[in-house]
């Protein structure tokens, strides 16, 4: 199996502005490319270029650039090539499907955050000093950089990956490992129901409280956006120093929530799968949760629409958003297989609706956003508890099916 590792660089000052003319030229590259297939296809020809086409250009081009282009490494370039024909591959995969298409953009050098090595060894070498007792990372034109090493790296690295996060440079590491042991089976079965009230209840009638980081942060993430707001429009390369301190004010609070969702979710998947042998959970379609409400128009007064709710549904949308469920739901599926716990996917609709007691099926079912009463046989109980009990049933069924 591969699993990734992801550790906090230490460079120099000289080293720091090395990555960061790193980062700038494989974003002139990226840029320069989807130029090209761009007015190639713009042309009458209609010519598209393709990633091969591109790639053969690479020797013209650090030979023509030497002083830029040309010091760094030549795998890592075609790595960013292959990002450039990624998007567009995709583009193209949801132009055919209907979706909305999303064409590949430019990006600003503070948007272009990651170069890629494809292979350890080649423009790059993890722990290039094993002499030293300070692990160190080599990349072609920057140098030794020291990294945090803060967990052990097993297996063999395949790739490594330099990112910019803010005023911190992070080096990212997939290594090839053996498949783990299984964690000792429990016995146990779980089902869970996702809310915004409480981020998840589970069938045994307990509750993980929702964190709200977001709105935890609100308070202080407006105040700087606000003064961020101040300064006006301008170039990096010309902003004050006040300016750039109000810019990384907003970048640091915004990935401290996000370190905060994160480790929230760790917590919460390998509790969980620690527990459990078999965890069932509903299968959300997130990205549509979140859309927001097509516009009514007002047939009496052309141009203009009646109430459609987008006000409470873009607060609906910002909690579900904080909540981080696509998130934690990825963690666990990675967190099981490794343990080699099996998580079932079951339909959502009328969880939380339906009567554990006796089945009966009504919206009624639900006078509150909490209370569950049955108006059949007036069974009561939490809502969220109801709707973890359904999805585990719902999960064993399937289970059972897929076995027998």
């Amino acid at each position: 199996m591969i699993r990734a590792y992801k550790f906090l660089m230490r460079p120099t000052v000289g080293q720091a502005a090395a990555l960061g003319e790193m980062l700038r030229d494989h974003c002139s590259l990226y840029n320069g490319a989807l130029q090209e297939r761009r007015d190639a296809y713009r042309h009458a020809s209609k010519t598209s270029i393709t990633y091969g086409m591109q790639s053969v250009q690479l020797k013209e081009i650090r030979s023509f650039d030497p002083e830029r282009q040309a010091r760094w490494s030549f795998s890592s370039q075609q790595a960013t090539l292959r990002r450039l024909d990624k998007a567009f591959q995709a583009f193209f995969r949801r132009v055919k499907a209907g979706e909305v298409p999303g064409y590949p953009r430019f990006r600003g050098v503070m948007w272009f955050d990651t170069v890629d090595f494809p292979r350890d060894g080649d423009g790059c070498r993890w722990d290039s000093t094993p002499h030293d007792p300070v692990t160190r990372v080599r990349l072609q034109g920057v140098g030794h950089v020291k990294v945090h090493q803060h967990r052990p790296v097993v297996g063999k690295v395949r790739t490594v990956s330099v990112k910019r996060e803010g005023r911190r440079w992070c080096v990212i590491l997939t290594a090839e490992q053996a498949q783990p042991e299984p964690l000792p089976a429990t016995g146990g079965v779980v089902g869970i129901d996702l809310g915004i009230a409480n981020f998840l209840a589970d069938s045994d009638g307990g509750f993980v409280p929702n964190a709200r980081h977001g709105r935890k942060a609100a308070a202080k993430l407006g105040a700087a956006q606000q003064a961020l707001a101040r300064f006006p429009r301008v170039r990096r390369d010309k902003r004050t120093r006040n300016h750039r301190r109000a810019v990384q004010k907003v970048a640091d609070l915004h990935r401290k929530v996000r370190r905060q969702r994160l480790d929230h979710a760790h917590k919460t998947a390998l509790d969980l799968v620690r527990r459990h042998d078999v965890i069932a959970h509903e299968d959300l379609k997130i990205r549509n949760m979140v859309k927001a409400p097509a516009p009514k128009p007002d047939p009496g007064r052309p141009g203009s629409f009646l109430s459609n709710g987008a006000v409470a549904k873009a607060g609906l949308n910002h909690s579900i958003s904080d909540a981080g469920w696509g998130v934690f739901l990825t963690i666990l599926h990675v967190k099981a297989e490794s343990a080699g716990r099996e998580v079932i996917l079951v339909d959502p609709r009328n969880t939380s609706r339906t009567c554990p007691a006796c089945g009966h099926v009504a919206k009624e079912n639900r006078p509150t956003q909490e209370k569950f009463h049955c108006v059949s046989c007036g069974h009561t109980a939490h809502a969220d508890t109801v709707g973890a009990l359904n999805v585990l049933r719902a999960g064993l069924v399937r289970r059972n099916t897929r076995q027998g």
